[in-house]
């Protein structure tokens, strides 16, 4: 009844006297990761509190190679592949979350709802984290990738 140390997930451990941290579920699937794993898309938004929703799933950008490997991905978590250079990275208390700018435009591609990313465009330029320039720009991208959307869900109802 003595333990000390507390079994996560298979290979990760806490030491029990330790209060868990405000996002340690984060952390835990950071290290599920190998570290290698940056924190986006919609948890990214949360995170960087450019939205009010929070994500029912939470979103980890991993490599590319990543791609070939048979993961056994814990429930919950949503991989995305792609590269995230420094550039692009921001920290969140103990884990490496995708930067604002990075985060609006990944969300714009994933086809996140439209309303949600806005809110983070005009909310991040209000907050000075985004240039009006960028702020212009994501909007236009946004509104670009609402109408490629559209097109192509149409062109799926005509076959």
């Amino acid at each position: 009844g003595n333990k000390k140390v507390e079994r996560v997930r298979r290979g990760i451990y806490r030491l029990v006297h330790c209060p868990p941290g405000e996002h340690e579920d984060l952390v835990v699937l950071w290290l599920w990761s190998e570290l290698a794993g940056v924190f986006s898309h919609e948890t990214a938004l949360a995170l960087h509190h450019l939205s009010d929703a929070l994500p029912g799933k939470v979103y980890l950008t991993v490599p590319p190679s990543w791609r070939r490997r048979r993961l056994r991905v814990p429930a919950g978590l949503v991989l995305h592949f792609a590269d995230v250079g420094d550039v692009d990275r921001a920290s969140y208390s103990a884990v490496p979350v995708t930067a604002p700018l990075r985060t609006l435009r990944d969300c714009i591609e994933a086809n996140v709802a439209a309303d949600l990313v806005r809110q983070g465009i005009l909310q991040a330029r209000r907050r000075g984290i985004v240039s009006a320039k960028d702020e212009t720009r994501l909007l236009a991208e946004l509104r670009e990738a609402r109408a490629r959307d559209v097109a192509q869900r149409s062109v799926g109802r005509h076959r």
